[in-house]
């Protein structure tokens, strides 16, 4: 035996899958043929070369003529080609298929090597080869739409995209390697299945068995695996495009142009398109799996700083879309994507198949579909609790449905600040959590209390799948979009399991909230968003999301209180005496409060911000013309105070007791407008 034979057999017998490929190939061997040209695309490593080494070993095992070429040394001319073609076939091209009497393969590798001949191919090379003949080109790009747009060569010609392997074929590839079977599932979240980065990490793991398998760890893996994938970046901007797109959920030429800070991201956008391992969609540019997972692996280990970066920017752009009220859950699932990196988080979510899953308010004839989903997976009890709420409350529903309108999930956002003694009676977890905020959070008038009393996926339940993400999607924009939430609820069955995910988020354990239905254990995470209000709370989650271990602690929750309104009404009173001594508003129980938090969150210092809040009340006076006297006189009173009130008064020229009245509305105005923002939160 030959070496080469040798190669050939171990090459043949690491090759899995594929099969759907191999068996179209097949069947166009067999007269009369269905196609004659079969053009197969997709990106570097991919497995092009290997599939059609498999494709001439059928045909020398099924005797048919064949020869292949590889496009990549060759100069792209007629000339070039037909002298490498020559070589290969040990005569001239065309009497060599004339020669044969049956089927003859040609098959091409490398074909965008050879790109600038693909219309003399099409027009001149290909229509003088007999109709016996079968030619196969493999490239990283598709047929040119030339091929598509000819009504001769339209149903002569067949493309197929190569995929990465599937999880069974992936795992009997790394079964043939020998690779250890702890370390498959690691493996497979960073390959995805692609088949370099599989031979790679396989390689890697027959010189190094008994450790685990950390992409950063390994740069030339992971260097090699980028050469395949980029061959040449134009500029640093192209660099910091492509990096962007490895990073974010679905690149748009709006989120470039923010990222990149630039006037017109259009070129780098369009450079982006073009390439091999990059998707479009209708909603925007998808890198290949693979691809995204090594340009992310490699921008942490190369740059960490600008890994932080970029994350910066793309986090600022999308907070700044959630701010507007036309955007919904496409956005807010980019937004929860940049946290994908992140170990605890990463294993919680289903990042793909999104875009076909749609939320919309419960409809009417769904009522009884929804209390089934209930019964299958709750039972009886629970299904009649689910009838109980759905009655009440079926505007609180958020149903996820697939394109066709089919019911796959829903989402119960029970409001509890509006259900009644008797209702919370019926249901033992609704009753549990009034029971908890009664003793160690009251609601004060206002506010609002949310228990997510049932959420699940038609046929997953709480599994992760698109379903269950999509519904954690919507159960974060209830978090942001909710006014005057003070408290919220999370039920779980196996609140173990929950844990490290709800810790990250800063849901803690609330044991005393748990409840039991139908035989069933349901724990709860909850909490107090007047303790980390929604912008505190995106703002440490930004922190988090970087992270690359596990074990980085949460930061501690600031001490925030929960004033009442007498509280915080005397509070506003004191801040505005003391607005022009900072130093003595350091004692003012409002830099606790959620509206002063939300302000420190978006880079504010705490005296600073209660100034500010104070000041921006007031000068709402002086917008109405009105009201303008009270914001008079409440400007010298306290924002620029006189030396006594007598003498802001004299300044007005106005009786004393008038002054008092107007200092007195503008007072209450302050008071009742810093207390809606504190409730309701601060837009500005």
């Amino acid at each position: 035996m030959r070496l080469a034979d040798r190669l050939q057999a171990e090459r043949r017998r690491r090759f899995v899958g594929r099969e759907a490929e191999r068996s179209l190939f097949a069947q166009a061997l067999v007269a009369p043929a269905p196609f004659a040209v079969l053009h197969i695309w997709g990106p570097g490593g991919i497995g092009k070369t290997s599939l059609l080494a498999e494709l001439l070993a059928h045909c020398e095992g099924q005797a048919v003529p064949a020869a292949l070429v590889d496009g990549r040394d060759l100069e792209p001319t007629p000339e070039a080609f037909a002298t490498a073609l020559t070589a290969a076939l040990g005569s001239e091209p065309l009497a060599w298929f004339a020669g044969q009497t049956g089927r003859a393969v040609l098959l091409i590798d490398t074909w965008e090597q050879l790109a600038p001949l693909d219309g003399w191919l099409r027009e001149r090379f290909l229509p003088q080869l007999p109709d016996t003949a079968l030619v196969v080109l493999a490239g990283r790009q598709p047929p040119a739409a030339a091929w598509s747009s000819d009504s001769g060569w339209q149903s002569l010609i067949r493309a197929v995209e190569l995929r990465n392997l599937a999880p069974d074929e992936s795992r009997t590839y790394l079964e043939r390697r020998a690779v250890p079977v702890a370390r498959h599932q690691a493996v497979l979240e960073f390959t995805h299945g692609h088949p370099l980065a599989l031979s790679l990490v396989a390689d890697r793991f027959a010189q190094r068995p008994d450790t685990p398998f950390v992409p950063e760890d390994e740069p030339d893996v992971v260097r090699i695996l980028l050469t395949r994938f980029v061959q040449e970046v134009p500029g640093q901007e192209h660099r910091l495009a492509l990096q962007t797109c490895a990073l974010v959920h679905r690149t748009t030429e709006g989120l470039l142009q923010a990222v990149l800070e630039v006037d017109d991201a259009t070129a780098v956008f369009d450079w982006l398109r073009d390439l091999s391992f990059v998707a479009s969609g209708p909603e925007g540019l998808y890198p290949h799996d693979v691809a995204r997972e090594v340009l992310a692996a490699d921008l942490r280990w190369r740059h960490r700083d600008r890994y932080v970066d970029l994350h910066r920017r793309a986090r600022a752009y999308y907070g700044s879309r959630l701010q507007r009220e036309d955007q919904g859950s496409q956005v807010l699932f980019d937004y929860i994507y940049l946290h994908r990196d992140n170990p605890i988080v990463r294993p919680c979510f289903e990042w793909q198949q999104q875009a076909q899953l749609v939320p919309g308010p419960l409809g009417p004839e769904e009522f009884s579909t929804l209390v089934a989903i209930v019964e299958r997976h709750e039972g009886d009890e629970s299904a009649r609790l689910a009838a109980h709420w759905l009655a009440r409350q079926s505007e609180e529903v958020t149903v996820v449905r697939d394109s066709g309108g089919r019911v796959l999930g829903f989402v119960l956002a029970l409001a509890l600040e509006r259900t009644t003694d008797a209702e919370r009676e019926a249901d033992p977890a609704a009753r549990a959590a009034w029971q908890y905020l009664e003793s160690h959070a009251p609601l004060r008038s206002g506010e609002r209390a949310t228990h997510f009393r049932f959420w699940m996926a038609s046929d997953d339940y709480h599994a992760v799948s698109p379903v269950q993400s999509q519904l954690l999607v919507q159960i974060v924009r209830h978090y942001l979009g909710t006014p005057a939430l003070a408290f919220s609820f999370f039920p779980v069955r196996r609140p173990e399991h929950w844990a490290k995910l709800f810790a990250y988020a800063d849901l803690v354990r609330i044991a005393e909230a748990d409840f039991a239905v139908g035989g069933i254990t349901y724990g709860i995470y909850g909490h107090d968003w007047r303790a980390v209000p929604p912008a505190a709370w995106l703002a440490r989650l930004a922190e988090r999301e970087i992270a690359l271990t596990p074990q980085a602690p949460p930061t501690p929750a600031p001490a925030l209180v929960a004033l009442s309104q007498p509280e915080f009404y005397q509070a506003v009173r004191s801040a505005l005496r003391d607005y022009a001594r900072p130093e003595a508003l350091r004692a003012n129980p409002l830099l606790r409060s959620r509206l002063v938090a939300e302000r420190i969150a978006r880079g504010s210092e705490a005296t600073d911000a209660l100034r500010a809040l104070v000041n921006e009340a007031a000068s709402s006076l002086a917008a109405n013309p009105r009201e303008s006297k009270h914001h008079r006189a409440l400007h010298h009173t306290y924002l620029q105070p006189a030396p006594t009130q007598e003498r802001a008064a004299e300044l007005l020229d106005l009786p004393f007791s008038t002054y008092r009245r107007h200092l007195v509305a503008a007072i209450a105005h302050v008071q009742g407008l810093l207390w809606r923002w504190e409730l309701e939160g601060h837009k500005n």
